[in-house]
């Protein structure tokens, strides 16, 4: 990755925790610090050239799936998807409110590029699961990314995801694993502790990377190398802060449900804008 890629994600990353940090003040209600952990990866996943995306053609066959399948974070879905031109930035404005395109959790049927309705968790990679199985019967020749929470590997329907895939050796498969040890309540390890995550992963037959996931050269080689992967599925675990960028918000599980004031989100802008320039 050259300095030019890099410089356009590192834009990109902060133009998506500034349009998150504005839509989550605006509505007053939703999930900051997962949303912001992960703008990296999905600044990555969307503006990286990897992916075979058309916003101007969201539902063609042959396109590589992006799955939330942590739903509650998607306010970093839909600044990407609004950045990349899916539809107006102006709906960023009406998150969760009624007849909103924008959603508390993703609506496959309201929004455009959004893959599939997610939010109760566990059951986004499922549906991944499946999408990556029709893929390849079809031989459509695509990936299927699904972005996991580290609090979401509590739930037992991840895990027969995990034997499924693997099972099937669905190589078009790549989890990201968005793992900042943060949950509602807490940190992963004192709610329900997953570690070792790695050897978890790998007894399940996966091929497991683990990345700072706030490093693009990173996230670009653990993706490249995910993507020659031929009949074995790949977890890219990354490593990642809860609420990343806003240093009053970052690794704090209060932020976990919780929305900033107008003054808050002014002091947060700052800061990224600050970084931005640094």
């Amino acid at each position: 990755m050259d300095l030019k890629e890099m410089k356009l994600l590192t834009e990109m990353a902060a133009k998506i925790r500034v349009d998150i940090l504005e839509m989550l003040c605006q509505s007053g209600s939703g999930h900051s610090g997962g949303s912001l952990s992960c703008a990296d990866v999905f600044a990555y996943l969307y503006f990286s050239g990897k992916l075979k995306l058309d916003p101007h053609n969201p539902n063609m066959v042959n396109r590589d799936r992006v799955v939330l399948s942590k739903g509650h974070a998607c306010p970093v879905l839909y600044a990407a998807l609004a950045e990349k031109g899916y539809f107006d930035k102006s709906h960023l404005a009406t998150l969760r409110k009624y007849g909103s395109i924008l959603q508390g959790h993703p609506d496959m049927k309201k929004t455009p590029g959004v893959d599939i309705t997610s939010g109760s968790l566990g059951q986004g990679l499922s549906c991944a699961v499946g999408m990556a199985i029709g893929a390849k019967l079809d031989n459509l020749g695509i990936h299927v990314y699904a972005i996991v929470g580290d609090g979401e590997c509590d739930e037992g329907q991840i895990w027969e995801a995990v034997m499924a895939a693997a099972h099937y050796k669905l190589g078009n498969l790549i989890v990201i694993l968005d793992k900042n040890g943060l949950q509602i309540d807490g940190y992963t390890k004192d709610i329900m502790n997953t570690e070792p995550m790695a050897e978890k992963w790998k007894a399940f037959g996966w091929q497991v990377i683990e990345i700072n996931g706030h490093d693009f050269t990173e996230i670009d080689n653990a993706v490249l190398t995910a993507i020659s992967s031929k009949d074995t599925p790949v977890c890219i675990i990354a490593d990642t802060v809860k609420g990343k960028g806003v240093s009053f918000m970052e690794d704090r599980c209060e932020w976990h449900g919780r929305t900033p004031t107008v003054e808050e989100k002014e002091k947060a802008l700052c800061e990224i804008f600050s970084a931005e320039e640094d």
